[in-house]
């Protein structure tokens, strides 16, 4: 039901903007406005995408809980996404969720929302070593017996 709602209502929202704004700059201003932003936003999503990409990596290689750096690169592509959509709205959300300040708080809401049962860097063996013991015996493969079973199955 909400995203039915966000479908329907950021296109109204939009319009409604684009009426008064338009009404009020002319229409070339709008126009360049609009593109204004997109040229900006794609700039500044490029940036903070890298140092985000760069949060990711760094949180796999110290072994640290990504869910964080993984949801900051989530926002920062969403918000190039509403960059690039022309309108005022989306525009005024996709830069809100460059600042990184909004981003951590989103990201604080919606930790709230969600319960995690656990999480590990490292496999869990409950007591278990890494050891695993065996024997083996070498089997002489036999070249006339090719097609037939392996005698590992029942035919």
């Amino acid at each position: 039901m909400w995203l039915f709602l966000a479908f329907v209502m950021v296109p109204l929202i939009e319009i409604a903007l684009f009426i008064q704004i338009g009404g009020l700059l002319g229409l070339w201003m709008t126009l360049l406005i609009v593109v204004v932003t997109a040229i900006i936003g794609t700039h500044l999503v490029r940036a903070q995408g890298m140092h985000a990409l760069g949060q990711v990596k760094s949180s796999f290689n110290e072994l640290k809980d990504p869910s964080e750096a993984l949801a900051n690169g989530a926002m920062i592509l969403f918000s190039g996404a509403l960059l690039l959509t022309p309108g005022f709205f989306t525009d005024a959300v996709g830069f809100a969720l460059l600042v990184p300040g909004i981003r951590l708080a989103v990201f604080r809401w919606a930790q709230s929302k969600v319960n995690v049962a656990t999480f590990s860097s490292h496999p869990q063996h409950h007591g278990q070593s890494d050891i695993i013991d065996g024997d083996f015996t070498e089997v002489e493969i036999n070249p006339n017996d090719k097609g037939k079973p392996s005698g590992w199955t029942k035919d």
